[in-house]
Parts: structure tokens; C-alpha cells; sequence
């Protein structure tokens, strides 16, 4: 017994020397410029844990990597300053508010020649023109979540097939202002970045008539709920769909005839980032195809990558729910910055939605 224990002091005592070098590390070197430590700021959940270990392997770096559950409170933490990140995930429309702010450096592409397997339909978007402060990471669109063994194939085509009276209590609808204020405005012909408040109330007149049909209103548990059966429509992103799929073979997952949102997570180096060598690293690390094949695998989102979709599985890639055709890509649109005033405006419009009784 006494062996038992003296062995599993030893271990504990490794374990421990460990994580205290690992830490020591991190807090020693972690602000002189010269650190093997590359802090990433990203998303939950929203890398292959493998690869950190493979680029670690690889390059000597060490990986910091802590999670954030929005763009806002990304934001809001990089602002109040005292951080010390080298690279970042923004989503589209935040990267143009930060660069807005002052707050991005710019990327140096010699460093980064994997930049050459995006495909280029992804890049020089509106929101940084000539990605000159972001690379795209993933990209997806926001579509409807549909259980085929209560809804045939072909019933739902459009944002207007929801507001059928029999789907009354029978929706899970994303949580979130452009999203929903959205819907109302693409379901008319209109733009998702719409700035005439008239045009704007009238899309969040039509979305209050849709509220007899929404059973819950919900953030990431949206496909949770949906995999289990919850209800038979969920109006979400296509990531979160592609996970309830993998959970329920009888749901499927298309984007509306109109058009939607089409949305691009990025990567991004902040201003004052420490590491700047090590971020330019890891971005290119991670454009490489055979990584950016196994990553999208991993997290179930498209990749941007051209070259990586050649070494994936040919089912997931022929999906056009997932890499939908150029017919469809044509009509979707992504969020851009309207500026804090239409920002309120609409979280002032959606919340009027949510408030209007359902029953």
C-alpha cells in the first residue's frame, strides 16, 4: 500500500511541476515579446483540440486558449484593456466595428502563404477589403432546421411557409435581433442590413404575427432541443444544425428561397498583441489544407478553404445545405455594421417582437 502511495505522490508531484512550469511559462514570459506562448481568443468548442497539440508539436509554440460565448463580449473585454491575446476569432461584422475602433493590426501575407488555399469567392468582403486585418476561418448561413418524418421534403422553401397556421406552437427560432428582424425583412424582398425605420417597423409588424407559431426562443441549446425532437422546425445556424443531424438522422437543413445570411467567423490579431510572430503562425497553421479539413470536420461548419474540401468527405461536401451552389450564394447577405444607432433601433424593434403575446 505504501508503494501505491509513494507511486502516486510521484505522479501528482509530475503532474503538478507540470502545470506549474506551464503556468510559470505563461505569466514569465507571457508579456516580453519574445514567448513561446501564443494566447487565442475564440469561440467555444470551435477547434479540434488535436491540432493545438499538432501545432504545438510542430512549432514549439504553447497555446493559451480561452473561449468567449459572443462578439459583444469579446469586444467589451479587448476595450477594457489588461489582456494579453495574440489571436483572436471575430465574426464579420465585428471585425469592421474593430477595425472602426482602432483596435486590429494589420496581418503581414508574407508571412502567411497558406492564405493561398481560400478560395477566393471568400475574400476582399466588404468588411475588410483585401483582408488586410482578417483571414476567414468558417463560414455558414442561417436557414430551417426541419424534421423530415413530420415535414415532407419541398413543404418549406420560403421565410413565408412559417407563418402556416399549422406550425402554430411548432418553431424554435434563434434568439438574436438581426436574425429575427431579418427574416421579417428578407421574407418582403428587403436587405438584412435595411436602415429605413419604416422598413424596419413594418418587418417587425410581420414578425410579431409569426409569434403564435414560436415555441421557444433560444441561443446554442437550439440544437439540442431540436436533436431530441422538441419541435419540428428550428430556425438556426447551419453549424448548429450539422450537429443536430449528426444527433437525428430524420432532420434535414435548407436555406430559404429569398435568401439569408451568410456569415464569416474570421481570425484577427489584436492591437498590442505580444505575439504577433506566433499569431501569424498559427493563423497559417491552421489555412493549411490537411488541418482546415480535419478542423471543419471536427467543428461541422464549411470551411473557406478550397483545397482542404478535396480531402473531405464527398458526402458532407455535395450537401448544398452545408456548401450551397452559386444559384443560392448569390441571394445571401452578410450582417454588416449599421453603427450603434440602427444597432439599438433594432435590439428596440426586437425586443417589441419578443414581448408580443404567442398565445
Amino acid at each position: 500500500m505504501k508503494t501505491l502511495i509513494n507511486a502516486a505522490i510521484t505522479i501528482l508531484a509530475a503532474v503538478g511541476l507540470m502545470f506549474i512550469g506551464r503556468y510559470y511559462l505563461q505569466s514569465s514570459q507571457g508579456l516580453t515579446g519574445e514567448s513561446n506562448i501564443v494566447n487565442f481568443y475564440n469561440w467555444g468548442d470551435y477547434i479540434d483540440p488535436d491540432l493545438i497539440d499538432a501545432f504545438e508539436e510542430e512549432t514549439g509554440y504553447v497555446v493559451v486558449y480561452e473561449t468567449f460565448d459572443s462578439n459583444e463580449a469579446m469586444l467589451t473585454k479587448i476595450q477594457q484593456g489588461g489582456t494579453n491575446y495574440d489571436l483572436i476569432g471575430p465574426s464579420e461584422y465585428m471585425v469592421e466595428n474593430m477595425l472602426e475602433l482602432n483596435l486590429l493590426e494589420e496581418i503581414d501575407h508574407d508571412k502567411l502563404p497558406n492564405l493561398k488555399h481560400i478560395d477566393k469567392k471568400f475574400l476582399d468582403q466588404s468588411f475588410d477589403p483585401g483582408n488586410q486585418y482578417s483571414v476567414p476561418y468558417f463560414w455558414g448561413t442561417l436557414g430551417i432546421l426541419y424534421d423530415t418524418s413530420q415535414i415532407p421534403e419541398g413543404e418549406i422553401t420560403s421565410w413565408n411557409d412559417l407563418w402556416k397556421d399549422k406550425y402554430r406552437n411548432q418553431i424554435m427560432i434563434i434568439d438574436g435581433a438581426r436574425e429575427v428582424i431579418g427574416i421579417g425583412l428578407q421574407s418582403e424582398g428587403h436587405s438584412l442590413n435595411e436602415t429605413d425605420s419604416q422598413l424596419i417597423e413594418q418587418a417587425t409588424a410581420k414578425m410579431k404575427t409569426l409569434m403564435p407559431n414560436i415555441l421557444a426562443l433560444l441561443a446554442d441549446e437550439i440544437k439540442m432541443y431540436a436533436s431530441i425532437g422538441e419541435a419540428p422546425i428550428a430556425i438556426t445556424y447551419s453549424g448548429e444544425a450539422a450537429t443536430a443531424m449528426d444527433e437525428n438522422e430524420d432532420l434535414a437543413y435548407m436555406v430559404p428561397k429569398e435568401g439569408s445570411n451568410i456569415w464569416f467567423d474570421t481570425l484577427a490579431i489584436p492591437k498590442g498583441a505580444k505575439n504577433v510572430q506566433g499569431a501569424h503562425a498559427l493563423m497559417d497553421f491552421l489555412m493549411r489544407p490537411d488541418i482546415a479539413a480535419r478542423n471543419a470536420e471536427y467543428i461541422g461548419y464549411a470551411t473557406p478553404n478550397k483545397d482542404a474540401i478535396d480531402l473531405m468527405d464527398p458526402e458532407v461536401i455535395n450537401d448544398p445545405a452545408f456548401y450551397p451552389p452559386q444559384e443560392i450564394t448569390d441571394h445571401l447577405e452578410i450582417y454588416r455594421n449599421l453603427g450603434q444607432e440602427k444597432l439599438i433601433e433594432y435590439n428596440d424593434e426586437y425586443l417589441r417582437v419578443k414581448l408580443e403575446p404567442r398565445y
